[in-house]
C-alpha cells in the first residue's frame, strides 16, 4: 500500500498540470467543426437544381495549383459528414510536414468555396497546444510521456480507494466539515465514477502521440516494399498534372463498397515518386474509422496492390475518434465535453488537496484507515482525515 501511495503521489504531482491544460484545450476541440463553421472557416455548399452532378476532379485540382502556383498539391480529402466537398492541402514542397493552403471545393460544381486560415486564430493556438505544445514530435513525445504517468495515477488512486472508502458510504461527501474534507470527498467521487473514461481517454491519448512514429514505421517499411514491387523507375510524376479523377475511379471500383477518406500525391510521404495512394474506408461504423491504402499507377491509373494497414496503424485509427468522442454526432460531443469538465474538476481538485495538505506518514494514515474515528485516531487538532489522493 505505501507503493502504490508513492507511486500516486508522484505520477499525480509530475502530470496534473499538463494533463489540466490538455483537459482544458481539449473542450474546444471537440467542438472544433461547428466552431470552423460558426467561425466561417467551414461552409456548406450552397443548393444546386442538379445536386447529383459531380465537377471533375483535375479540374479542381488545377484550380487549385493554379492559386497558389509556388505550392504543391498533397491529399484531396473526403469527408464522409460532408459529401459534397473536396478538401485540397497544399505545401512548399509535395512531401513538405506543413500545409502552405487548404482549400474547399463544391464536388458538384467545382467552385471554390473557402479558404481555411492556416496558422491563425485562437483555435489554431489551442490545437498546438493540445498537440504538440507547439514543440514537434519531441512536444508529442513528452505529451505521451505525461499520459502514461496519468494511467499510473489512475491505477495507483483506484487501488488506494478501497481502503480509503471502507469506513465511509459509497458517494459520500460530507459538506459539514472543512473545505479539504469536501474537496476530498469530491476528488474521490468523481476520480471513481470517470474512472473508465479517464482511462480510455488517457490511453487512446499516449497512442494518438505516437503518430508520427507509427506511420513513419509503415512508410518505410510496407509502403516502401509496396512501391518497390512496383516501381520502373521512370520518370517522377508531378501530382498537380496526373489524372486524378481516373485515380479516384480506379480505387473505388478496385474497393467496391469502400469510399474515400483521402488520396496521397505522387512524391507525398504516403504515396510514391510515380504512385498515387488512395485510403478507402468503409460506410460501416466500424469500418468508417479503418483505412485501407490502394497503390495506383499515376500515369495509367491502374491499380497495382491494395493491402490492410498493420494492428499498430489499426490501433491508432480506432484511438483517434474515441479520444475526442468524433463519432457519435454531437450527443456524444456533448458528453465527452461533460465529462472533461468533471476530469477538470478531479485534476483541480487534486492540485487543492496537494497545496491545502497536512503532513502525515503513510503509516498513521493507513493506521486511521482501520479506526471507526479517523480523525480522532490520527487527531483532530493535528490531521482531520489525511488521504494519499491529496
Amino acid at each position: 500500500m505505501k507503493t502504490w501511495y508513492l507511486v500516486h503521489k508522484w505520477t499525480s504531482l509530475v502530470c496534473t498540470a499538463f494533463l489540466l491544460l490538455l483537459c482544458l484545450t481539449g473542450l474546444p476541440l471537440i467542438f472544433h467543426h461547428e466552431i470552423d463553421h460558426a467561425l466561417g472557416h467551414s461552409v456548406d455548399p450552397p443548393p444546386l437544381e442538379d445536386a447529383g452532378r459531380r465537377a471533375d476532379l483535375d479540374r479542381i485540382v488545377a484550380d487549385a495549383a493554379s492559386r497558389e502556383p509556388e505550392a504543391f498539391v498533397q491529399f484531396l480529402v473526403r469527408d464522409p459528414d460532408e459529401p459534397e466537398l473536396w478538401f485540397l492541402r497544399l505545401g512548399e514542397t509535395v512531401d513538405a510536414p506543413e500545409a502552405s493552403a487548404f482549400f474547399t471545393y463544391d464536388a458538384r460544381s467545382g467552385e471554390l468555396l473557402s479558404e481555411y486560415p492556416l496558422g491563425q486564430g485562437v483555435m489554431h493556438v489551442v490545437f498546438r497546444l493540445h498537440y504538440d505544445l507547439f514543440a514537434g514530435l519531441p512536444g508529442l513525445l513528452f505529451l505521451g510521456f505525461m499520459g502514461l504517468l496519468f494511467l499510473a495515477s489512475l491505477v495507483s488512486g483506484t487501488v488506494l480507494y478501497g481502503p480509503f472508502m471502507r469506513k465511509l458510504r459509497f458517494g459520500t461527501v460530507r459538506r459539514r466539515r472543512s473545505a479539504r474534507i469536501k474537496w476530498l470527498d469530491l476528488h474521490n467521487l468523481l476520480g471513481i465514477v470517470t474512472l473508465v473514461w479517464l482511462f480510455v481517454v488517457g490511453a487512446t491519448g499516449v497512442v494518438n502521440t505516437l503518430a508520427i512514429p507509427i506511420f513513419g514505421h509503415w512508410q518505410s517499411t510496407q509502403l516502401a516494399e509496396m512501391i518497390a514491387l512496383h516501381d520502373d523507375g521512370g520518370p517522377p510524376s508531378q501530382g498537380g498534372g496526373s489524372p486524378v479523377q481516373g485515380a479516384v475511379d480506379a480505387a473505388l471500383a478496385a474497393a467496391p463498397g469502400m469510399q474515400l477518406s483521402f488520396l496521397a500525391f505522387p512524391g507525398n510521404g504516403f504515396a510514391g515518386p510515380r504512385h498515387f495512394v488512395a485510403f478507402m474506408q468503409g460506410t460501416t461504423p466500424w469500418t468508417s474509422k479503418l483505412l485501407t491504402p490502394v497503390l495506383i499507377d499515376a500515369r495509367t491509373s491502374a491499380v497495382l496492390e491494395s493491402r490492410d494497414l498493420p494492428w499498430y496503424a489499426v490501433a491508432l485509427l480506432v484511438s483517434q475518434p474515441l479520444h475526442f468522442g468524433d463519432y457519435g454526432g454531437l450527443p456524444l460531443k456533448i458528453l465527452w465535453a461533460l465529462l472533461d469538465l468533471l476530469a477538470i474538476l478531479v485534476l483541480g481538485s487534486g492540485l487543492y488537496l496537494w497545496f491545502k495538505r497536512r503532513n502525515v506518514s503513510f503509516e498513521a494514515w493507513l493506521a486511521a484507515q482501520q479506526s471507526e474515528e479517523p480523525e480522532v485516531a490520527l487527531g483532530r487538532g493535528a490531521v482531520k482525515h489525511a488521504d494519499p489522493l491529496a
